[in-house]
């Protein structure tokens, strides 16, 4: 093969790959069996560096029907019924291509979930953009981001008619090179309904469904494996191009096809595209298989073999059918106005047989292709700037007065409202949300089957994981189910989006390393396995990598949809307590990053049985009805919580903090809550037989905020916290 060396370099495989490759092949390989090769050893799709670190996850429980290793995870939520969910990435496409990134994304992770037979009925996202409170080009660019990627998020979602009704954003200097765009579903079937993406029996046909195939994407897979460059901006071609309303269509055959019993499975066709979901669904069954390519529909003139398996044009399925159904099949997909067309079979040769006009153009064996790509052991190495940085503490700074702390911290972009983001999306379409973005902590939907309610959060504090890698990792676990609980639900389960920098650099490696170990001992304590999940590396650009950002989503079940908690106060004169201890931890916070601009210090203290007390506990009593509302304490402390329970329940509240030190009141300590009672009799009793630290602190109601030695007007704080952000996302519009 001539330019052999470029054509390795462009597909990002080594020369010992290519070794590993004829070894395999028993021959050189041809273009399409390097380009198949390429794609599924990327990084994207073998987890080569990561898979060393993932093995260990806690993934079992009674009720995780489905675990990692599916297009999403399934647990069990009574009555028949099953949640499926799963995090994916599109962190490279949207920094490129914004609109179009964020849109596929949702798309991508929309048809992992439907796939698995279930109806989505919630999405979320978890948004992390670099600086854009400047006015110079980083901060300019990056409001444009943020305005494509919520637009692109936006119209998918809300033409899909799937309610997005929660996330986080988070802006960082950080991200200034790479933004992280991490998309979440959650869909319920009936637990005995549930499909997988498996191709077995031979002489089964392959089908594949859906929109043509074009051009758009190619490389898709290969390129979110690699570091970007000043360069990077010529990779536009492999964004995909996203259609929501053939999407649409999709959904709605696919789900009018599982009512039948014409299919042994079925696979989205998401990173590398045919390829690897003709790979993987063979792969699982241990079977063979056989396609020729110039039977799938094409959307563009003089594709090639190459063009067919390579291709990440969106809106795509791949199915194994039942022998004999394959008309019933076409008949649905064609009534709902979609592409369909039997391009195989499969086989029991371990193969995977590709043909052009039924001329053999590749030929490759399944398994090695999945068992045998490399899993490396990269170098690790602690990186040097945690020493520097362990020792710092607010001591080491100048006194701030409290008020003046309080304005910095509580107009913080990572504080206030987001409802010019939240309002684009439709976040009651198919009447299920209860709690819908805004409200503050998890966001829920009511299950109509079976009359409970699904609660969710999506959490990660990129400041912590800098500080410490593996306590940040475990504190992100922590906080997605403290606001799970908040809400009255037990949590269950995470499904994951692990978003670091270049693998190749070893101190990435070892906070890719030590994050795995906080995510495994955090939810081996708190009984929340890990279901399904996704790797991201990469995220950095001339050698500038993002903050540790192991993304996580809670899921929790509420067994009473009418008893899901809120997290603002509801009403006048009420009784609030703190629940937990407050300790002077500002280790990675908000106040010293808005005060003095360091993302420095030791973690807060990190104790898990404590945790799950506190979650036993507001969920216990949320079911005797002790309780107006719930809310956690986390970024910014008691004074910062407080401040959006205010703003949101449109209510002043009176309270006063013992504290050993008045710059407490934004400390940033662990397993702590406000809580708003019914009967402080009744509540303090239940406390006592709990053995839970409680304290009075004050109560709802008024004009003002007065929180300590801290007194704000109630409408102007409102102000800040629902005008500050459009105010600066539109500042150059």
């Amino acid at each position: 093969m001539q330019n052999l060396d470029e054509i390795l370099k462009s597909h990002k495989l080594t020369q010992d790959d290519y070794i590993h490759i004829k070894d395999i092949l028993k021959r050189e390989p041809n273009l399409l069996e390097i380009g198949i090769f390429s794609a599924m050893w990327s990084e994207h799709c073998s987890y080569k560096s990561s898979k060393k670190y993932l093995n260990g996850f806690p993934t079992v429980a009674p009720w995780v029907i489905q675990g990692p290793g599916e297009n999403a995870g399934v647990i069990d939520i009574g009555d028949g019924m099953a949640a499926v969910f799963k995090m994916e990435s599109h962190n490279h496409p949207s920094f490129i291509e914004p609109y179009q990134g964020a849109a596929t994304g949702v798309g991508g992770i929309l048809r992992d979930v439907f796939t698995m037979g279930a109806r989505p009925i919630a999405n979320m996202n978890a948004l992390r953009f670099g600086n854009v409170l400047k006015n110079d080009k980083v901060s300019s660019h990056q409001r444009y981001l943020v305005r494509g990627v919520v637009a692109g998020i936006g119209d998918y979602g809300n033409c899909m008619g799937v309610p997005t009704i929660g996330g986080e954003t988070f802006f960082d200097d950080a991200y200034n090179g790479n933004i992280l765009v991490n998309a979440f579903t959650l869909g319920v079937c009936k637990s005995d309904e549930i499909f997988y993406g498996r191709a077995e029996g031979v002489g089964n046909p392959v089908i594949y469904v859906g929109s043509k195939t074009g051009r758009d994407g190619l490389g898709g897979a290969v390129m979110s494996s690699d570091s970007f460059t000043e360069d990077s901006k010529s990779l536009r071609p492999t964004v995909q191009v996203g259609d929501p309303f053939t999407e649409k269509l999709l959904l709605e055959a696919c789900l009018e096809l599982f009512k039948e019993d014409y299919i042994v499975g079925i696979q989205d066709m998401g990173a590398a595209g045919l390829t690897s979901s003709s790979f993987e669904m063979a792969g699982r069954s241990g079977s063979g298989m056989k396609m020729d390519l110039s039977l799938v529909p094409a959307r563009e003139e003089g594709m090639t073999p190459y063009d067919f398996m390579l291709s990440e044009s969106q809106e795509r399925m791949l199915i194994c059918a039942k022998k004999g159904c394959e008309d019933k099949i076409i008949e649905i997909f064609e009534k709902w106005d979609l592409d369909v067309a039997v391009i195989g079979e499969v086989t029991d040769s371990g193969d995977m047989e590709l043909f052009w006009e039924e001329n053999k153009v590749g030929e490759i064996p399944i398994n090695p292709i999945t068992e045998e790509a490399p899993v490396l052991d990269r170098p690790i190495k602690k990186p040097n700037y945690l020493e520097k940085i362990k020792d710092t503490t607010i001591d080491d700074f100048g006194k701030v007065d409290n008020t003046k702390a309080f304005d910095k911290l509580f107009s913080s972009l990572e504080v206030v409202n987001k409802a010019w983001i939240y309002e684009q999306y439709d976040s009651m379409v198919q009447t299920n949300t209860v709690k819908r973005p805004g409200s503050l902590d998890a966001s829920v939907v009511r299950i109509k089957e079976n009359s409970k309610a699904l609660a969710m959060s999506s959490d990660c504090n990129p400041r912590y994981c800098y500080i410490d890698p593996q306590g940040g990792a475990a504190a992100a676990v922590m906080e997605s189910g403290r606001n799970v609980a908040m809400s009255g639900a037990r949590p269950l389960s995470i499904t994951d989006c692990l978003n670091y920098g270049s693998p190749e650099n070893p101190e990435i490696m070892w906070q890719f390393a030590k994050g795995c170990e906080g995510i495994k001992d955090a939810c081996k304590a708190l009984n929340t396995p890990v279901v399904s999940g996704n790797v991201s590396l990469y995220n950095e650009t001339d050698g500038v990598g993002v903050f540790p950002t192991p993304s996580i989503v809670m899921v929790g079940l509420n067994e009473d949809q009418n008893r899901v908690l809120a997290s603002s106060f509801q009403e006048e004169n009420s009784a609030l307590y703190l629940i937990g201890e407050t300790k002077s931890e500002f280790g990675g916070s908000l106040y010293m990053k808005e005060l003095f601009d360091k993302v420095e210090g030791v973690l807060p203290e990190i104790d898990f049985e404590k945790e799950l007390k506190l979650w036993d506990f507001i969920i216990e009593a949320n079911e005797k009805d002790l309780l107006f509302c719930a809310k956690d304490i986390s970024v910014g402390g008691i004074g910062i919580t407080l401040a959006k329970m205010s703003a949101v329940s449109g209510k002043g509240v009176v309270v006063g903090v013992r504290l050993r030190d008045d710059r407490d009141i934004f400390s940033e300590s662990f397993s702590r809550a406000i809580v708003e009672v019914k009967s402080t009799k009744t509540f303090e009793e239940f406390a006592k037989t709990k053995g839970i630290k409680i304290d009075r602190i004050g109560k709802v109601g008024g004009d003002e905020f007065i929180c300590n030695d801290i007194k704000k007007d109630l409408a102007k704080m409102q102000s800040i916290y629902y005008g500050r952000f459009q105010e600066v996302i539109e500042s150059d519009v």
